[in-house]
């Protein structure tokens, strides 16, 4: 039966539900006040052992809605038996930023990895760097700023730096930060995208599978988005004999290059339909299907609305580049025990 756009949400909410009741803590808390809190003793007796000193990770997400949230932090909470990490939600908000660090630091913490968990590794790179004051440009942190991590990390202004704060976080310790992003590691992403489209196969012959990413401004920059997730796709193409299989960039932010993008899209998605197939939409998103509902209104496909996460792959390259940053450094690894 082929399947509309109104029902992709449903599997999208059952792992979440799971987690009523359970202690998770205010999901809204976008520096992840309570991830701390909401383990079983006996995962928190490593953190006993951390001196003064020790090393730790900072994950940096864009987060969003209640689940995305969770799901960042669900991805985070195998490395939590070996090292220290903490959340800062937003697109490289210092306040979330400063409010990891202080949890961190608490912990005595005072080398911290920071993990960029974007897409592309230029997300926000520079800005990141200034406000762990790896350079210059940052102005001091003002006093009336609030790192409670409770302020705008998730209500931002589109993808304009200039309309963000720009401070210098506050801090006792020594920075690394990972240079790259999830689709700079293509076969690894590869995977999971081309079992969330084999879960949904059912014809390969008539079907046509388009992967659908983000996008940025810059039209160099979204020829490398492209030529990453086409090495996707390609694993895509390797699992079943699809009728087609085609990536594209929605360019979310910027309308005069996203128009043309939806009209691509919108025409593949009906192409599909008019041939006797169905189109398989498959986000190339960290989480969720982001605005693809509303971009395909109206027309008919299959879609099961998850985009990277939840998968353990995701986990394990969270674990790798804090390793490459720790190496790096030469500072210890605790991942490795």
């Amino acid at each position: 039966m082929k399947l509309k756009r109104s029902l992709y949400v449903l599997p999208l909410l059952a792992p979440f539900l799971l987690h009523a009741g359970q202690g998770v803590g205010d999901l809204k808390n976008r520096a992840d006040e309570l991830f701390y809190q909401d383990q079983p003793a006996a995962a928190e007796k490593p953190l006993d052992n951390f001196k003064e000193g020790a090393v730790g990770i900072l994950l940096m997400a864009h987060g969003g809605s209640p689940q995305w949230d969770q799901a960042v932090r669900e991805a985070a909470r195998p490395l939590r038996q070996k090292v220290p990490i903490d959340i800062a939600y937003g697109m490289a908000d210092p306040a979330t930023i400063q409010a990891a660090i202080l949890k961190l630091e608490s912990l005595g913490v005072r080398k911290v990895a920071v993990v960029r968990l974007f897409i592309s590794g230029d997300s926000f790179k520079e800005r990141t760097e200034k406000i762990l004051g790896l350079k210059p440009g940052a102005t001091a942190k003002p006093k009336d700023s609030d790192v409670s991590g409770h302020d705008e990390g998730h209500d931002h202004q589109g993808h304009d730096p200039d309309k963000m704060p720009l401070w210098r976080v506050e801090t006792k310790s020594s920075f690394v930060m990972s240079e790259e992003g999830l689709m700079d590691d293509p076969w690894r992403m590869g995977e999971i995208v081309a079992d969330r489209v084999a879960g949904l196969a059912k014809n390969p012959s008539l079907e046509s599978v388009i992967l659908i990413g983000h996008g940025p401004a810059g039209d160099e920059e979204n020829a490398k988005w492209l030529r990453q997730m086409t090495i996707v796709a390609n694993q895509i193409r390797s699992t079943r004999h699809f009728r087609n299989v085609r990536v594209e960039t929605l360019r979310e932010d910027w309308p005069e290059q996203r128009k043309s993008a939806e009209e691509r899209i919108q025409r593949f998605v009906n192409e599909a339909r008019d041939s006797g197939g169905i189109a398989i939409v498959v986000p190339f998103r960290l989480f969720g299907f982001g605005p693809y509902a509303q971009v395909l209104e109206g027309i008919e496909y299959r879609a099961d609305g998850k985009g990277l996460l939840p998968d353990p792959r995701i986990t394990k390259w969270i674990e790798n580049q804090a390793g490459k940053s720790f190496a790096e450094k030469n500072w210890d690894n605790p991942l490795t025990r």
